[in-house]
């Protein structure tokens, strides 16, 4: 990688690599595969006879070709490589060239001169910058979003999104959810380990049952939430019944508190919220309370909080796969304010509320009741084509299918399919049929930027199925997340930080004179 001149702004010529790993389009995938395992890189190029990109196959092509079952011994590269890609000039402005990578998820974009190729810029690339650039440098070229760069080390887990993997420590989430209750995966993420014997298991579940508890005199202040406003947000109440709660026990600076009373605070706020989701819930309905049993799991706990019935072992079964499945996810919107404001040393409510603050909007929280409302939309198998094709040629939003990370299937719509095909129903047979109709249709008009579904598509099918209204989509994921939330709340305050970021001015140039009031 050339230099740039101290104080000049880079160029794309500056941090491109080069030389690139070219293939023929009739190469082989595996071929292409095996070059790009030698060589350590994350994509190969296409080229003709006169050295000019005509197509590139990247590391996420490999996965949807395995999906695929393909033989990628035989499979021509041309078959599998998104064509005709975007390029850009070797004098483009770095921060330009990032400013499109951020805008349209690309990990990987050939540079030409002329029509020749010439390089080929990625985020590794701008990896490296990060690495010898100051701070003040850095601001230029970061990519909006902050999306493909580290801020933190965290050892709570991770998300492959190229991979379609994701995982809680060591173990894959998805498997957790297959074989674990949701408390030992409770106990994985906030003390480091799952329970290796029963007796373990039944200490971690006692210590953290009877925390289910409304605290004493924060019932009447919650009737008092449950009836405020004309229009009854769950979301909305139960932050302000955090606040509350964290208010009435007296929680203190995470500064100013030792590790244990910070983890038995968490434990606290982690067994409450689905009580608090429930008894506000009720109460707007003009029900009374149920009190929290502890002879039940968290799933059928919480169901039964909801709906005053012992729930069938197979609905607290598929909603508990669903809660495990969305404890943590990596740095996402909620998860980032927690470890931001905790780094502060605010106390650990303020945290939760921030968090939920951020999960409140519909691009974070909100989508699996969105996703459901789609199919009730669509209605019926006959109306899914025309009514899909209008909304993508609009360029409107299709609710359950896209996501900022995973650029293959979402491990977590692939397990709760499983879990709502078990479930049956007409609504599983109209999104199963959406969900393929969606796929071609995407594939015509948006050819090489197929969306998957993602978790919200067939969480709202899940929950609907087993009895959870659709204004408790979003509280109840929250009700798992918070464990997230509050392992990283845990892992910030132990060695803290503040997380103070820079941004680039844009605004007119500085200082200008400061100008007298007219008149």
């Amino acid at each position: 990688m050339a230099d740039a001149a101290p104080g000049a702004a880079r160029t794309v010529a500056d941090i491109m690599s080069r030389p690139v790993i070219t293939v023929r389009p009739s190469a082989t995938v595996a071929d292409a595969a095996t070059l790009m395992r030698e060589q350590s890189v994350g994509s190969v190029v296409a080229v003709d006879s006169d050295d000019h990109p005509i197509g590139i196959l990247t590391e996420r092509d490999l996965v949807r070709v395995a999906a695929a079952g393909a033989d990628a011994a035989t499979a021509p590269v041309s078959e599998w490589m998104t064509p005709d890609p975007d390029t850009v000039s070797s004098d483009l402005l770095a921060s330009d060239a990032f400013a499109l990578l951020a805008e349209y998820g690309y990990r990987h974009i050939p540079v030409v001169e002329g029509e020749r190729l010439a390089g080929i810029v990625s985020m590794r690339d701008l990896m490296r910058i990060a690495l010898i650039q100051p701070a003040e440098a850095m601001a230029h070229e970061v990519p909006r979003g902050l999306e493909g760069v580290v801020v933190a080390e965290t050892s709570i887990g991770d998300v492959r999104g190229l991979e379609g993997f994701y995982h809680y420590r060591e173990h894959n989430a998805v498997d957790l959810a297959r074989h674990r209750p949701l408390e030992d995966v409770w106990r994985l993420l906030v003390d480091g380990s799952l329970p290796a014997t029963v007796t373990e298991r039944e200490a971690f579940a006692a210590e953290v049952r009877p925390l289910r508890q409304v605290p004493p005199g924060l019932l009447p202040v919650l009737e008092e939430v449950a009836r405020t406003g004309s229009d009854f947000i769950p979301l909305d109440a139960l932050r302000t019944s955090i606040s509350l709660l964290a208010s009435s026990l007296d929680f203190r600076p995470s500064l100013d508190v030792d590790e244990e009373t910070l983890r038995r605070q968490a434990l606290q706020v982690c067994a409450v919220v689905p009580t608090l989701i429930c008894t506000l819930w009720r109460l707007r309905q003009g029900l009374s309370p149920v009190e929290p049993r502890d002879d039940l799991g968290y799933a059928a706990n919480y169901l039964h909080m909801m709906q005053g019935v012992d729930p069938s072992e197979e609905h607290a079964a598929a909603v508990e796969k669903y809660l495990i499945s969305t404890i943590d996810h990596g740095f996402n919107a909620s998860t980032f304010t927690a470890r931001v404001i905790t780094s502060t040393g605010a106390d650990l409510g303020a945290a939760v509320v921030g968090a939920i603050g951020a999960l409140s909007g519909p691009l974070h929280g909100g989508a699996p009741s969105r996703a459901l409302a789609m199919l009730e939309a669509i209605g019926t198998a006959d109306r899914a084509e025309p009514w899909l094709r209008d909304a993508v040629e609009r360029g409107d939003r299709l609710m359950g299918f896209g996501h900022r990370v995973y650029k293959t299937d979402d491990p977590r719509s692939l397990l709760l399919r499983e879990v709502a095909d078990g479930l049956g129903g007409e609504k599983m047979e109209l999104a199963r049929h959406i969900e393929s109709t969606a796929v071609k249709v995407l594939d015509e008009l948006k050819p090489g930027r197929r969306l998957y579904t993602n978790v919200e598509f067939y969480a709202g099918i899940v929950m609907d199925s087993c009895g959870v209204p659709p204004e408790l989509f979003t509280p109840t994921f929250a009700s798992s997340r918070v464990i997230g939330w509050c392992a990283h709340i845990l892992e910030q305050a132990a060695d803290n930080r503040l997380i103070r970021p820079s941004a680039h001015y844009v605004g007119p140039a500085p200082p200008q004179p400061v100008p007298a009031i007219s008149g």
